[in-house]
């Protein structure tokens, strides 16, 4: 059985993730499985318009390779959100969130009564195909969802404290590309004004209790974001590994290339 991320954020383990969306095939779990080291995946609903049936297999082989899951989406329409948890997700991540305000929509999406406004279903995996009963269901999912908020606009950035104390918010996920776009810095991991805004959200997790995470960008930005407190860190995207593999065979066998 899997240890979920809500589980492992209680422990002081680094939790380590990777990145699916383009190439969602039981292979590609099998073998992240089998080389070991991660913890967990999330599935890029936003960026790759994952289908429920992607969503689906993703969460499946992430659970047969002891690895939890989430799906990041755009926080633009509910039943989305609901759909992602039901097809057997561990949580959800919002996409491109603007202020405290959106931020407590996107969970009320992901929770039940009374906290929330999620629709009630139970033929999905999280309810046991119907082998729930409704009450019992929504009580377990509220207290087992997990749920992340990117801080990647500067809306979120402004608000980053305000969202870090939102009850049930369990991580806020710096995304340094977007978020380095909007400071106008597009790519310098090393900036100061990057590195500022990192502080910022750092200090407001460190107030609410909360933990953060963040994207690897390169081994000394990762080391630098440990040192700041990061908790979850995500070392690359699918088709980005498949490309890795390929240039590190082609320098392993120069000569023939």
């Amino acid at each position: 059985m899997h240890r979920t991320f809500k589980q492992l954020l209680a422990t002081d383990e680094l939790i380590r993730i990777f990145c699916v969306g383009r190439l969602i095939h039981p292979v590609i779990f099998d073998i992240h499985g089998m080389v070991g080291g991660f913890h967990g995946i999330w599935i890029d609903q936003e960026h790759c318009g994952v289908t429920y049936e992607q969503t689906v297999l993703a969460a499946t082989c992430a659970r047969a390779n002891d690895l939890d899951s989430f799906v990041r989406l755009a926080p633009i329409n509910y039943s989305l959100v609901t759909q992602c948890l039901e097809a057997g997700a561990g949580g959800v991540m919002a996409a491109r969130i603007e202020s405290a305000a959106h931020a407590e929509e996107f969970v009320r999406w992901a929770k039940f009564a009374p906290r929330g406004m999620r629709g009630s279903n139970t033929g999905g995996y999280d309810a046991d195909y119907g082998g729930k009963q409704l009450a019992q269901f929504a009580a377990e999912s509220n207290r087992k969802n997990f749920v992340a908020i990117q801080i990647e606009t500067l809306g979120a950035l402004r608000d980053a404290r305000e969202i870090a104390k939102t009850p049930d918010v369990d991580m806020l996920f710096l995304g340094p590309a977007d978020l380095s776009q909007e400071l106008g810095i597009i790519g310098q991991w090393e900036h100061e004004k990057l590195w500022e805004a990192i502080g910022h959200v750092a200090e407001a997790c460190r107030q609410a209790g909360k933990h953060w995470a963040t994207i690897a960008a390169t081994p000394a930005f990762a080391a630098r974001c440990r040192e700041h407190g990061c908790r979850m860190l995500s070392f690359g995207l699918d088709a980005v590994f498949f490309r890795r593999g390929i240039e590190a065979t082609k320098e392993t066998f120069k000569d023939c290339f």
